[in-house]
């Protein structure tokens, strides 16, 4: 029995370690991955908020991502379309994107983060759904621009 207790206790403890030292890593973010992340937040917005053409207008001319439910990479022209219907078809209600990491080479950024969002159909049926996403972001003038990305869900269907 005592060794049982000591191993709860262990495993505990390594749990709030691991934990805590998570936390402690998301608080301590740079200026410049803080303004990464400033962009990721602000296109998340407009894109929850229905703004196809101003949401449109934080993708690179030569985007190129790659959800997981789709067979091939797309590029800027077929993500507009996906995304104009989204918008017309669904209304995002509350959404929460956290940031797991940001890598910033030069003029190009990695960030990875998860997302929860609630939205509802045309029919007014609510669905929630999770996932995790990677942002390829590249400097283009006083902002962040997508040039790739690459997830999906993890929630389940």
């Amino acid at each position: 029995m005592k060794h049982i207790s000591k191993g709860i206790i262990a495993a505990f403890a390594a749990i709030v370690c691991m934990f805590g030292s998570v936390h402690a890593v998301a608080q301590e973010w740079s200026a410049a991955q803080k303004d990464v992340w400033k962009n990721v937040e602000a296109y998340w917005a407009l894109d929850a908020a229905g703004s196809t053409e101003a949401f449109m207008a934080y993708f690179h001319a030569d985007y190129m991502g790659w959800a997981l439910n789709n067979n091939v990479p797309g590029n800027k022209a077929s993500a507009g379309k996906f995304i104009a219907h989204q918008h017309k078809s669904s209304k995002t209600l509350v959404y929460d994107i956290t940031p797991a990491a940001i890598k910033i080479h030069g003029e190009v950024a990695f960030v990875h983060y998860h997302w929860t969002q609630i939205a509802k159909d045309s029919t007014g049926k609510e669905k929630e759904t999770s996932g995790r996403w990677t942002d390829i972001l590249k400097r283009q003038g006083d902002r962040w621009v997508l040039i790739g990305d690459q997830g999906g869900r993890t929630s389940k269907d």
